[in-house]
């Protein structure tokens, strides 16, 4: 029987604890014969479990810094059990709380979101049945898929349960450690590339049918140099909030320049688009000169540091040669160009109309959730992701996304409207109301709804956003002796 006893809920938590840390010693027990690692990874795993639940918020906090880590190393798959344990202890510590009558944190946007990722579960279930265009074959890629999006559901529930424990701010504030490997790899990317082992030297090679674009573009601890801008967006954006709520402006200023000096080193073309998006939105609210003048200097900057270089004078000049820049081509010229020419907008119109070509044969369900790749004659993703939408799902699918886009904007409005004028609640959803209209943008002609990275710190910065920012928080850091 559940008793709202502080003493008694604490005991019964201690009781919980101790055994998912015996349970899970004991299935990964039972596997070591065959594995010899195994009893090491149990020895980890119990450790994991018991400091997860007696330091609950550090925890969390650490995995919030740790991710930004991950991807380059992505082949050992550090990123995928990364996921896998996040949505365990999520579970793990929501089934706890239940059980043991403690109070577990959501909102109604997170009830939603679990209502939409459950609706994308459709296309995994109909795959197998022979509901879709292609068959089973594909079906654990599909799962991996429905998983990965899973996870940033799992990671907006778990940021709810630090609500009332830590102030959203220093949640905020605490994200910034996520830049410190990021910013000193890409750093050394840039001074001693050669020095670097492969696995964190510079992107190179063919990323997206030109064989040149990928050569030494800098990534940092990202495993591309695409899913690195839109990070470093994210985190502009951030420092700018920071900046307007310090008092030392100056170092943020440093910081934020050193990120657009790092985001132009990227060389990526459609984060110029996504950065132009960005700041209309920001100054548009607060239209002054002063703003209007700072938003222009600092586009114009980035523009003209991204021109300076040779590879950016060949990517804006090669926009002259694609339908975009000259009206003389045409779609089907640009994609015979596209087969020789290295001009990689070409490319996508050609690789988005093989996709559009082969939706036609299966329009209303699509092929299946996360298998585009499979579809297109090249085997690479749309480069354009309400293309991709629309062949993994269909018009349904399609037309759920956008609904999904359209819903992460009026809660953010909502949001925006309720808090207090100059507060720093309300500045941070302009700051996300920014980056989520910048997204759309870099969506036509990039896939960053695969930006996993991306996705898993919007997720913890939209959860914060909706807190109750005058909401007194707990002194207690451990869950075992907070009865909430």
């Amino acid at each position: 029987m559940l008793t709202n006893d502080p003493k008694s809920r604490s005991s019964r938590l201690s009781l919980w604890v101790g055994v998912a840390g015996v349970g899970v010693g004991l299935v990964v027990g039972l596997l070591a014969g065959s594995k010899p690692l195994l009893p090491v990874l149990a020895v980890v795993a119990v450790a994991a479990v018991v400091y997860f639940f007696t330091s609950f918020e550090q925890a969390v906090l650490g995995l919030l810094i740790l991710r930004s880590s991950l991807d380059i190393f992505s082949a050992q798959q550090l990123p995928a059990a990364f996921a896998l344990g996040l949505d365990a202890l999520t579970l793990l510590y929501v089934t706890v709380m239940l059980l043991t009558g403690h109070r577990v944190r959501t909102d109604g946007f997170w009830w939603f979101f679990a209502g939409w990722v459950l609706l994308q579960g459709l296309w995994v279930i109909l795959l197998p049945l022979g509901g879709l265009g292609l068959d089973g074959s594909v079906l654990p890629d599909s799962i991996r898929e429905w998983v990965r999006i899973f996870s940033w559901l799992m990671s907006y529930l778990l940021v709810m349960q630090l609500k009332g424990r830590i102030s959203p701010k220093n949640v905020v504030y605490t994200l910034f450690w996520a830049l410190v490997l990021p910013i000193a790899l890409a750093l050394l990317q840039m001074v001693v590339p050669s020095l670097l082992p492969p696995m964190f030297a510079p992107a190179a090679g063919d990323f997206s049918g030109s064989g040149a674009e990928g050569s030494s573009r800098i990534r940092g601890t990202l495993g591309h140099p695409n899913t690195f801008v839109t990070f470093l967006l994210m985190f502009m954006g951030l420092t700018y909030w920071r900046l307007n709520q310090s008092k030392q402006r100056w170092l943020w200023l440093i910081l934020l320049g050193l990120l657009a000096f790092l985001y132009v080193s990227t060389k990526s073309l459609f984060g110029l688009m996504m950065l132009a998006t960005f700041i209309v939105v920001l100054i548009a609210p607060t239209l002054s000169p002063i703003n209007l003048i700072g938003g222009i200097l600092l586009f114009a900057i980035v523009i003209f540091l991204f021109g300076s270089t040779e590879f950016g004078q060949e990517r804006l000049g090669s926009i002259a040669e694609t339908p975009l820049g000259n009206p003389d081509i045409d779609i089907w010229r640009a994609i015979l160009l596209s087969k020789g020419d290295g001009n990689s907008f070409n490319w996508r119109i050609a690789q988005w109309t093989d996709l559009l070509q082969q939706w036609q044969h299966f329009p209303i369900l699509g092929y299946g959730l996360g298998i585009s790749a499979q579809v297109s004659a090249n085997g690479l993703y749309a480069h354009n992701d309400y293309v991709r939408a629309l062949v993994e799902g269909g018009i349904v699918g399609l037309v759920t996304f956008l609904l999904f886009l359209g819903a992460q904007a009026v809660h953010l409005i909502r949001l925006f409207r309720q808090a207090p004028p100059g507060s720093g609640q309300r500045e941070l959803c302009l700051v996300l109301l920014a980056i989520l209209l910048a997204i759309p943008v870099g969506m036509i002609t990039e896939n960053i709804w695969s930006h996993t990275t991306l996705f898993f710190y919007w997720w913890t910065l939209f959860s914060v956003a909706g807190w109750n920012w005058n909401e007194p928080q707990t002194v207690e850091n451990s869950v075992l002796n907070n009865p909430r």
